[in-house]
């Protein structure tokens, strides 16, 4: 960008969309430089997907105007977006496990003339186009569904590339990637817009954005509320007001003071995992947050499927309120209150086409039984009790779980477990996806668990998060227990240090 007034390579001006009833977009102001990272924010829901649709040709605008270069134009299909440079990379990656890394990438533009597939010209390209990006030791010929989420990122590259692209909308790009991966992400598009190529770059994630960002725009119930800010010179607070309409002056919520005389509720002796852990040993009170500190591949994941019997223990034991557990036995754990809120939720946690009301009352039909039969008013009025305490949105029993927002699905497995009574929740992951908003009230409802004395593990992959939650703190790595402190007592540096070393303190 060495022209001090270039011109937008991409301008919106206005957009509107309806689905309905329902105005998903009033007015959205968008401008877009050659070579820059353009971040959009905004909370679940503020109309950033129909947006990023509305760009890529899959919805028409109802109103407002479109500019490419300079010039108006409309962008009705997907197929138009492509042609003009326009690319999109969704959260949910679109590419084929089946297919190899160059039939991905020419996956709808085929290498091919005369009905015959040149597959040496496909793989040459492919290749080209991968050490394009810094991962020129991938094969063209590879399964993509052999490659980790990170690399499978890089064939939705390469396959924007192949096209020559003049601008990349990456909606969430981070979600499923460790650090490590990150900043090879953050490597690649600053590779990327040196070379004049634009990127629209779509994150819940404020310290990410400083990072990588150049402006900002937010988006806050389907209207721009804030164009072209710079990222360098924007306060945190300042774009957490323009996302929410209101000051979070606080993130986290106030800690309550652990009573030293609170009972242990979970206690973890010895526990095995064969070529994941091993000899794991520590208890967790009644109202504490034990948070589970450290990067991805530490082997938190597997140790708390391990608690709640989801995976088999090699040795050891778990016991709830001194009762022992059965090893490898979900209905075991549920049975003695322990609740799973796993990281991949929506395949994981919810069924997402079956409606709120369902999914909230999955561990509990006993509650919601006559005569040994289902009785679904019942269900509702369960399911109604939690959606209102947690002011779940929309208020609505009988939405199918899919059409919530990241937030309001973490809302329906917190709601299921405490229509359990559950008194250890294991969350996994539990604001990964969800905008700063949400988190704040994701965040207030964990602690109101713990004061009213649940126990709780918490894992994330932001160390910020779990430092800001958490009473006491393990950090992990490999399955090994580094350190056991009070999350006072540590800041991120001390944990990444340790983990780094390797080496238990």
């Amino acid at each position: 960008m060495q022209d001090e007034n270039p011109r937008p390579l991409l301008e919106v001006r206005g957009l509107t969309k309806r689905f309905g009833a329902v105005q998903a977009l009033k007015g959205v102001d968008l401008s877009v430089l050659p070579g820059e990272v353009h971040c959009v924010m905004g909370q679940n829901g503020a109309g950033k997907s129909t947006l990023i649709k509305t760009l890529s040709g899959v919805h028409m605008p109802d109103d407002g105007e479109i500019f490419w270069e300079g010039k108006k134009v409309e962008l009705s299909t997907p197929t138009a977006a492509l042609s003009l440079g326009i690319a999109t990379m969704y959260q949910e990656l679109d590419v084929v496990d089946g297919l190899s890394i160059a039939e991905n990438i020419f996956l709808g533009h085929e290498q091919a003339s005369g009905g015959v597939l040149h597959v040496k010209k496909a793989n040459s390209i492919a290749r080209a186009l991968l050490q394009r990006l810094g991962h020129g030791k991938l094969s063209p010929s590879r399964e993509v569904g052999s490659l980790s989420a990170a690399n499978k990122q890089i064939v939705s590259m390469a396959r924007a590339l192949s096209r020559d692209t003049k601008l990349i909308i990456m909606d969430e790009p981070s979600a499923i990637l460790d650090a490590g991966e990150v900043q090879n992400l953050f490597r690649v598009v600053r590779e990327l817009t040196s070379q004049g190529i634009a990127v629209v770059y779509i994150s819940h994630r404020l310290e990410e954005i400083r990072e990588i960002g150049d402006r900002i725009s937010v988006i806050k119930d389907g209207q721009s509320t804030a164009n072209n800010l710079d990222v360098a010179e924007t306060p945190k607070a300042e774009l957490i007001r323009r996302m929410t309409g209101r000051d979070v002056a606080n993130v986290f919520p106030e800690r309550t003071a652990l009573s030293l005389d609170a009972p242990v509720v979970l206690e973890v002796s010895d526990l095995e995992l064969t070529g994941h852990f091993d000899k794991l040993s520590f208890n967790v009170r009644a109202g504490e947050i034990l948070g589970f500190a450290g990067l991805v591949g530490s082997q938190r994941s597997e140790i708390v499927e391990t608690i709640y019997g989801a995976r088999k223990a090699t040795a050891g034991q778990v016991s709830v309120n001194g009762k022992r557990l059965v090893p490898g036995s979900v209905s075991s754990a549920v049975d003695a209150g322990i609740g799973l809120s796993p990281e991949e939720r929506k395949s994981q946690g919810l069924i997402l086409d079956e409606p709120i009301y369902k999914n909230v009352t999955l561990s509990t039909f006993e509650r919601c039984a006559r005569t040994g039969l289902l009785d679904e008013t019942a269900e509702r009025r369960v399911a109604n009790e939690q959606i209102a305490a947690l002011e779940l949105r929309p208020a609505d029993p009988l939405r199918p779980a899919r059409t919530l927002s990241g937030g309001n699905q973490q809302k329906i497995l917190l709601a299921r477990w405490l229509v359990h009574g559950t008194t250890v929740l294991l969350l996994d992951e539990p604001t990964r996806g969800v905008d700063v908003g949400a988190r704040a009230e994701i965040y207030t409802l964990i602690r109101r668990l713990a004061d009213a004395g649940t126990a709780i593990i918490i894992i994330s992959s932001e160390i910020e998060e779990v430092l800001g939650l958490s009473d006491n703190v393990l950090v992990i790595d490999d399955g090994q227990v580094l350190a056991q402190k009070s999350a006072l007592e540590i800041d991120e540096h001390g944990v990444l240090d340790l983990v780094m070393k390797g080496s238990a303190a």
